[in-house]
């Protein structure tokens, strides 16, 4: 018997080596430059030849996963890492820091992310009798977790599309719902089903990003927010917090900050300007909270960031 189960183990092993040797292939014939395309409607893929200073972005719900190298992000004071054998899922829009940590010519940083759509994740609860919970949920809304065989047999296929394009339309939708399914059932479900809560909206806490997304410019009223949503201020803030791993003021700056630095560096805006725009009022707060997050005053950090696009075009 335990010769078997090691032989059944060795079998297994082969296989998942095999599925991750095809994903490099495929990814990487994909996309044969430094950067992202987006080849099918959700899937966008990535290539880094060099590891990565760290990128702050608005992060939506989505399953990523490397094929070759690593990665990490950091929400908070919490850091999730992610490689060939571990994939990180996230459940709402968050403010998150990302950086490629191995990667080289030889084997370039190679990696997909399959955006993920609440109503399907609802309507494949509905088919597997599984509602979720609409109670405020605590979960945390980004881990990472072992990459099994199911999945990432269903990762393959999905990027064996990119080769298929009169099939893409009928099977993508097929095996993103696979995808979703073998999220579900696996050690992340609960979390998956969070995002189904989310956005249907029934959560507060759903709403509140939603709210903070599209008013970040607009000043704070936490205490009036909780009462609008029902909540107390401390419950607010403790859901919050839990779910985000930022507290609601924590949350708004980053999304502010993040916008200031795409408006210095995409239009060209002073660091004032690009403060006022975001809803900044004293200068002096905005240079020293900007300094805080990316280490360096703004417009120091967006003619180093020049630089390295610069650099990068004359390699």
């Amino acid at each position: 018997m335990t010769v078997m189960m090691d032989q059944q183990g060795k079998r297994e092993a082969l296989v998942l080596q095999a599925y991750r040797e095809e994903l490099v292939e495929r990814v990487g014939r994909a996309i044969s430059f430094d950067g992202s395309v987006q080849p099918l409607p959700g899937l966008h893929l990535y290539r880094h030849s060099v590891p990565l200073e760290r990128v702050y972005s608005v992060v939506d719900p989505s399953v990523c996963v490397v094929a070759q190298g690593s990665k990490e992000f950091l929400l908070g004071e919490s850091h999730y890492r992610y490689d060939p054998f571990h994939y990180l899922l996230v459940t709402v829009d968050l403010p998150a820091i990302g950086q490629v940590l191995e990667a080289s010519k030889e084997r370039p940083f190679l990696s997909l992310r399959l955006s993920l759509d609440p109503g399907m994740v609802s309507s494949i609860l509905l088919e597997a009798d599984d509602a979720p919970s609409r109670k405020p949920s605590g979960v945390r809304a980004i881990d990472v977790s072992v990459l099994d065989a199911n999945l990432l047999d269903a990762t393959v296929r999905l990027t064996k599309l990119l080769d298929s394009p009169a099939e893409a339309p009928i099977l993508l939708p097929l095996i993103m719902r696979e995808m979703v399914y073998r999220l579900l059932m696996g050690e992340q479900g609960v979390r998956l089903r969070h995002l189904a809560t989310l956005g249907e909206g029934a959560s507060p806490i759903a709403r509140a990003i939603e709210r903070l997304r599209q008013d970040f410019y607009r000043p704070l009223r936490v205490e009036q927010l909780a009462r609008e949503l029902g909540m107390s201020v401390s419950g607010f803030h403790q859901h919050f917090k839990a779910v985000t791993a930022l507290s609601p003021l924590q949350f708004q700056k980053r999304l502010r900050l993040q916008e200031a630095r795409r408006l210095m560096l995409s239009e060209d805006l002073d660091a004032a300007s690009a403060a006022y725009r975001v809803g900044y009022q004293d200068a002096s707060h905005f240079n020293r909270e900007y300094k805080s997050l990316f280490g360096v005053p703004p417009m120091r950090d967006v003619q180093r960031l020049r630089e390295v696009v610069l650099a990068s075009a004359d390699q």
